[in-house]
């Protein structure tokens, strides 16, 4: 006998259900994302049953072992300073990005030295195999070791693995996944969420990392329920401008290793090449004798990497002067013009003011602050900032330049890289080691002015 047909809504950020529509979900208190579904009482109930056979036992904390965990290398160190250091096996990986920013590419690209010694299993809810197979010529992926599977049945293909015992499952996309049992549709909140689950339990059981692929909806957020993200062990972002050939690979979630790394990419015919300078890719093109440029010099994670803030300041042509931001917090921005206008003395009233970071590269880094207030006072005084300068420091509503972290790393990148003189917070002045000044000459200043009449210097 059929089980009874209900109409359920559920919040896509949280999974809360309700018998009826409401505007705002009264568990995250977000606005528009209760979502409707039709379901069967009891298919509904036999699918959140799905499970795997076994179960697991209590083990008390000395009876557990910690040896060093095992981690797999996937042949591209830039992937591999985000995991953490490699796969850990039994994790399962969210890979996340915008639509042809180089998902696929980049899993079926690392099964060729993952085949070398790895069986993989690659599960295709959106390709053919056909289609599979003309990819992998043109990334030229030849390993035996690679198998495909072209199905979309989330119970079917856990028992695949469970026969087959791959070393490695990527599966791609979460969004095309099902359970059969289930009467929503392909990509719902309930499917994505219960697919997710199954997949976990499966490489948890059988000690399989696993490797999924999730789509992103309009606001860039990735599309099902919030708790899809819960589940998972990682969360990597794959972040580009589509009108750049660069890609960052960025960790929000890592449960093995630190989330403050990134990768740098650049994709070509032959897929995605490991960046392995990503400071000279991103000054690489700095005009010379030009005002309204200053180099920063920022930390992902242990990496120091240098970015070209660009500003240009223009009288206004309205009673109400524009403001524009790339790359930068717009309100940061706003609150670093309010700064210099009040503190250093540097009229902005009637001016209009835009900044931009080069390469499509986006900071959240407060050290950059002074950096975007110098090419701002630079295009305001039409100086330009010589191209061996560098400056780095947080600017606090006193228009003081207070201490940043890592200021021995940056120094020695800026040096290693041809940099003569560097500007930095003077608290950080007094904890720099004598050697790093031979190089390269650090000056210590306290407030915007001095910043700008040392770089005149």
């Amino acid at each position: 006998m059929a089980g009874k047909i209900k109409s359920v809504y559920v919040c896509s950020e949280c999974g809360y259900e309700t018998g009826k529509w409401l505007g705002q979900c009264p568990k995250c208190k977000q606005w528009s994302t209760l979502e409707e579904e039709i379901r069967t009482e009891s298919t509904a109930k036999a699918g959140r049953g799905v499970s795997l056979s076994g179960r697991s036992q209590v083990y008390t904390l000395s009876q557990i072992t910690a040896d060093t965990e095992h981690r797999f290398d996937t042949g591209l160190k830039e992937l591999n300073r985000v995991l953490g250091g490699g796969l850990v096996k039994g994790s399962i990986v969210l890979l996340s990005g915008d639509p042809g920013i180089g998902k696929s590419t980049l899993l079926l690209q690392i099964c060729q030295p993952l085949g070398k010694t790895l069986k993989i299993l690659y599960v295709s809810g959106e390709e053919s195999a056909h289609q599979l197979k003309l990819r992998a010529n043109r990334l030229k992926v030849n390993t035996e070791n690679l198998s495909v599977l072209c199905e979309t049945d989330a119970q079917y293909i856990c028992e695949v693995i469970s026969s087959e015992k791959p070393d490695l499952v990527m599966i791609d996309s979460i969004q095309t996944m099902n359970i059969p049992e289930l009467n929503s549709s392909t990509g719902s909140v309930t499917q994505v969420r219960e697919t997710t689950n199954l997949f976990m339990r499966t490489a948890k059981s059988l000690n399989i990392p696993i490797i999924i692929v999730g789509h992103v909806n309009k606001d860039g957020n990735i599309a099902g329920p919030k708790v899809l993200e819960h589940i998972v062990d990682a969360v990597l972002y794959i972040e580009g401008d589509r009108n750049f050939s660069y890609r960052i690979l960025r960790a929000v979630k890592n449960r093995y290793g630190s989330t403050n790394e990134i990768g740098m990419f650049e994709m070509q015919d032959c897929g995605l090449t490991e960046v392995s300078n990503p400071s000279m890719m991103l000054i690489s093109g700095k005009p010379k004798n030009t005002s309204g440029s200053c180099i920063a010099c920022l930390m992902e994670g242990s990496r120091p990497i240098m970015a070209e803030v660009q500003s240009l300041v223009t009288p206004t042509g309205f009673g109400t002067p524009r403001r524009m931001a790339s790359g930068i917090d717009y309100n940061r921005m706003s609150m670093l013009i309010a700064v210099l206008e009040k503190r250093a003395g540097y009229f902005l009233g009637n001016m209009d003011c835009y900044v931009n970071i080069i390469g499509g590269l986006k900071i959240d880094e407060p050290a950059a602050d002074l950096s975007i207030a110098l090419a701002i006072v630079s295009s305001l005084k039409d100086y330009a900032v010589s191209e061996d300068v560098l400056a780095f420091g947080e600017i606090g509503l006193g228009g003081e330049i207070r201490a940043v972290n890592s200021c021995e790393q940056r120094i020695r990148e800026a040096a290693k890289l041809g940099f003569r003189k560097c500007v930095v917070p003077k608290y950080n002045l007094t904890k720099i080691q004598k050697n790093l000044k031979e190089n390269i000459e650090v000056i210590g200043v306290s407030n915007v002015r001095q910043a700008f009449q040392a770089i005149m210097e």
